[in-house]
């Protein structure tokens, strides 16, 4: 057997950032759901992410792509054609070369938590260290949601842009302050985002003390299915950021964003909301699961905590 090549490069060609933006969605309509975090997505496209990228080649065209981030675990992807064939193995090896020089632990992403990546990870000595949970809930008639109850001293707005950044940005920060992602969002960060086609601050609603104008919840919802100046409707609504600042828990402002949230998404058309949970966070596990919220799947963050197993 012929062993497929990996490249190893600090940035990507605006034709290479095609060919695995193509290689993404060919995944995404074979397997479903998707094949790469949103962060990968961004610093497909960002020289300055400080992200390396693995690409390997059959017949001139990009069959697998891993990426080592800056921070934060490791994305792995083979083209479905080119699957059982030794691309896993060798883009997991060049993606472990990469990383040794860092001398901290590599830890890699599989979406769906497929039975391949599982079987990958076994082989190559690693475990599940987290969990991420897929959930879904419906929406329109026939699933109605709960009315919003916000307490007197507190006032849900939509986001204003050029106004309201450094004060998320700070909530962010507090909310997920040992969260291995996303308490260490920048402003570039967000920047990066708000650029997107999909951003509409109609969307990003703020909880604020009534009187000082504090911010002290927020529920990003994200919608990529229409057109927000549109109000263009349709497909899955996400429930992107939740938010409370820890001074104010304990007084429903989860609940109270996350229902804003799922009502302006109801009120877009969308047929369901979707969002993603850490698999070992209770609370907000209970949150969702009582608000109707199902587990459709998981992610599963792999550590290699042991020697390749031997295959000869």
């Amino acid at each position: 057997m012929v062993i497929p090549s990996v490249v190893v490069l600090e940035a990507l060609s605006a034709e290479e950032v095609g060919e695995v933006e193509e290689l993404v969605a060919a995944a995404a309509a074979s397997d479903g759901g998707h094949p790469v975090s949103e962060a990968a997505l961004l610093a497909l496209r960002d020289a300055a992410s400080g992200a390396r990228h693995l690409l390997l080649r059959e017949g001139g065209a990009v069959a697998g792509y891993a990426q080592l981030p800056a921070t934060g675990g490791a994305e792995l992807l083979v083209a479905p054609g080119a699957r059982r064939r030794g691309a896993g193995t060798a883009l997991a090896e060049a993606l472990e070369g990469a990383a040794a020089a860092s001398g901290e632990p590599l830890r890699v992403w599989a979406h769906g938590h497929g039975a391949g990546a599982a079987a990958l990870a076994r082989e190559r000595g690693y475990a599940v260290v987290r969990e991420l949970q897929h959930r879904v809930r419906p929406l329109g008639r026939s699933a109605p949601l709960p009315p919003v109850d916000v307490p007197d001293d507190v006032q849900i707005r939509a986001f204003e842009v050029g106004r309201d950044e450094r004060a998320w940005l700070d909530l962010n920060a507090r909310a997920f302050a040992d969260h291995p992602e996303q308490g260490r969002w920048t402003a570039a960060d967000l920047a990066a985002r708000q650029a997107e086609p999909w951003f509409d601050p109609a969307g990003l609603l703020l909880a604020v003390d009534a009187q000082e104008g504090r911010l002290l919840a927020s529920h990003w919802t994200k919608h990529e299915g229409g057109d927000p100046a549109a109000g263009a409707g349709g497909g899955a609504g996400e429930v992107y950021v939740v938010a409370v600042d820890p001074g104010a828990q304990g007084r429903g402002l989860g609940r109270a964003v996350l229902l804003a949230g799922l009502h302006h998404l109801d009120t877009r058309g969308c047929r369901s909301a979707e969002l993603y949970v850490e698999g070992d966070n209770a609370p907000a596990l209970r949150l969702y699961e009582g608000l109707g919220f199902a587990l459709d799947s998981s992610d599963a963050l792999y550590e290699r905590t042991a020697a390749p197993a031997d295959r000869g």
